[in-house]
């Protein structure tokens, strides 16, 4: 239980800093560790005799159930909007983590039979948000160690964004998640058809494979994540890639998964513990901020912090807060550059993204209208605007979906620019919604 009060601690005590929060949460989960294990040594047991009267005991489970509920201060905070449907889709975050948690680190954790799983994934029919995760993304990830060798196979599809990466550690994990190498889908070779290949995954490459991905193997346990993001300009009409990934030993592929202990169980429940009661303090600290330093307003988000807890450095993006009275809107006005893709969504205050499967909540580069210049309007609102009174740019209407307030992005990916001072500002207004 102690554990989370070090990890809550570390968050709040470094003032936003997302690199420092990421250092600060594992260094006190190290820390953590290294006591306990000194503990044990010196009452002559092992992490494995511990984890077996951890579990049979009952008290691994009751500190996983008692870390559920300290989370539960997350949206209790002052700082939080206590509004009904806040507070409710606050747990129910809440909710969601705690099963991404144990979906990855109880049920998808072994590397001799990895499973590519999506933490967060908006489609699936329990979906699962965090972070201002982006509607037009799909995310997989798979637990592997980087002392093995993998393969990942499968189809290409026609998904307008593929990219492969690897990772060092693991969520809350020695090794902090650093990238270790990365590759698109248009470095890979391919069979015949264009579409069939298969991708070496491991710390060295092997004779008979043209497809190659590095692992580090030096992180302590072999600890490592594969990693892969979809990106979608049309869902209706462009297919994902089906993959699949094996462990290689001796040169055959298998998947037998290793016996299961205590250990396991022990490990997998203490990091689902860890991420439900870290990451929801982290991004109501940035929603928080948002709010304080520039709502309804989008500056470029800072490069080093958003490489630092994940983002991906092609992706330049604006991070903000939005709040509108009942009869106002806000209007998003921008002119793209040359790019692969641009969108820009709407979140609640948790930045879980706003329901994309039924509502109109985020617009990008293939499913706005533009103006003759090549401009673009957004509007976001209570209800859907009519046509443009001034007869400039089409309006692209992003429904609040009876919210009044929360966060909101902007993205530009790969933006053809000499550097982020050429890049185009995206200018926001309130303006009375009469006026539109």
């Amino acid at each position: 239980m102690w554990v989370l009060l070090l990890v809550v601690g570390a968050v709040s005590f470094v003032v936003f800093d997302p690199t420092l929060l990421k250092r600060g949460v594992l260094g006190a989960v190290g820390w953590y560790k290294t006591v306990c294990r000194a503990l044990l040594w010196l009452k002559g047991r092992t992490d494995e005799t511990e984890a077996e009267r951890r579990v049979t005991s009952g008290q691994a489970w009751d500190d996983f159930c008692d870390t559920l509920k300290a989370a539960g201060a997350t949206v209790l905070s002052p700082s939080a909007p206590h509004d009904p449907l806040s507070q409710a889709e606050g747990y129910r975050y809440l909710s969601r983590v705690a099963r991404a948690g144990l979906e990855n680190f109880v049920e998808c954790s072994d590397p001799n039979a990895p499973v590519l799983s999506s933490i967060v994934d908006g489609f699936r029919g329990a979906p699962c948000k965090m972070g201002a995760d982006n509607p037009d993304n799909l995310y997989q990830n798979a637990t592997i160690d980087g002392r093995a060798h993998y393969v990942v196979s499968g189809t290409r599809g026609t998904v307008h964004y593929l990219e492969f990466s690897t990772k060092a550690g693991q969520y809350g994990q020695p090794g902090g998640l650093a990238t270790v190498g990365s590759v698109q889908a248009p470095a890979l070779s391919y069979e015949a058809d264009g579409q069939t290949f298969s991708l070496l995954v491991g710390p060295t490459r092997l004779d008979g494979y043209t497809n190659y991905l590095a692992t580090d193997p030096t992180v302590e346990g072999g600890r490592g994540l594969f990693m892969v993001r979809q990106t979608y300009l049309d869902r209706d009409t462009e297919l994902p890639a089906q993959l699949s990934i094996s462990k290689l030993v001796d040169g055959s592929l298998t998947s037998i998964p290793s016996r299961y202990t205590c250990e396991q169980l022990d490990e997998g429940l203490r990091s689902a513990g860890l991420l439900v009661g870290a990451a929801p303090v982290m991004f109501a600290k940035w929603a928080s901020e948002f709010r304080a330093g520039h709502p309804n307003q989008l500056p470029l988000f800072n490069v080093a912090r958003s490489n630092a807890v994940g983002g991906d450095p092609a992706i330049r993006y604006y991070h903000s807060y939005w709040a509108l009275g009942p009869d106002e809107a806000l209007v998003i006005e921008a002119t793209p550059p040359k790019c692969s893709t641009w969108n820009f969504q709407l979140n609640n205050y948790w930045m879980e993204s706003l329901d994309y499967r039924y509502f109109p909540v985020h617009v990008n580069k293939h499913t706005a209208e533009y103006g003759a210049d090549g401009s673009v309007r957004i509007v976001v609102s209570h209800v859907k605007p009519g046509k443009p009174a001034d007869g400039g740019a089409p309006f692209n209407w992003v429904d609040t979906v009876g919210h009044a307030e929360g966060t909101m992005c902007f993205r530009w990916v790969m933006a053809d620019v000499a550097d982020d001072a050429a890049l185009p500002q995206p200018r926001p207004r309130v303006v009375p919604f009469a006026q539109l």
